[in-house]
């Protein structure tokens, strides 16, 4: 008993795509372009329960657009733009946490009161994890320049504890 020939669009789904050099698009950086030329025969085409096999004849020609590694300079002007992108994370959060807290209202109820805790546990946390934080950015040459980044995370934890205390004070329990 002969196996069934799989429909048209087994086979498609099953080649390697095939893309033509008409397209007037070029290729994004870092893309190795592989074009494939042939296709598929459907008499050649055998189905074996799930498993496809055909034969292809095929060219492949591959482009390979080497990458030149960074350069130490840009290494380091990359480990300075990260560590200031972690730096001025948590005042990002300060408008969010701010709408939140003043959401919840100034009564004494569960939700503000878990709030008021969030609000001081974070930023003490993150000022006591401020060296683990930036350690991954840290080398010879980004030094000076991850003392300003580390200073600007400080400030922004402490823009987030004011704002903590600024929740307590509206609720009443700051003498």
């Amino acid at each position: 008993m002969a196996t069934p020939i799989p429909p048209q669009w087994v086979l498609d789904m099953n080649s390697p795509p095939v893309r033509g050099k008409s397209s007037s698009l070029p290729d994004p950086p870092g893309y190795t372009s592989t074009s494939i030329t042939g296709k598929v025969h459907r008499s050649s085409a055998c189905y074996h329960g799930h498993e496809l096999t055909y034969s292809q004849s095929s060219k492949s020609s591959t482009k390979v657009a080497l990458r030149t590694p960074p350069s130490e300079a840009e290494t380091n002007q990359l480990l300075l733009k990260k560590a200031w992108e972690v730096a001025i994370a948590p005042l990002k959060q300060l408008p969010m946490t701010g709408i939140m807290m003043y959401m919840s209202g100034n009564s004494l109820q569960m939700f503000s009161i878990m709030m008021v805790g969030m609000a001081f546990k974070n930023p003490f946390m993150g000022l006591l994890a401020t060296n683990q934080v930036f350690e991954r950015f840290e080398n010879e040459n980004t030094k000076s320049g991850l003392f300003l980044a580390k200073a600007a995370y400080v400030m922004c934890q402490l823009l987030a504890l004011a704002l903590g205390v600024w929740k307590v004070n509206g609720m009443g329990l700051l003498p």
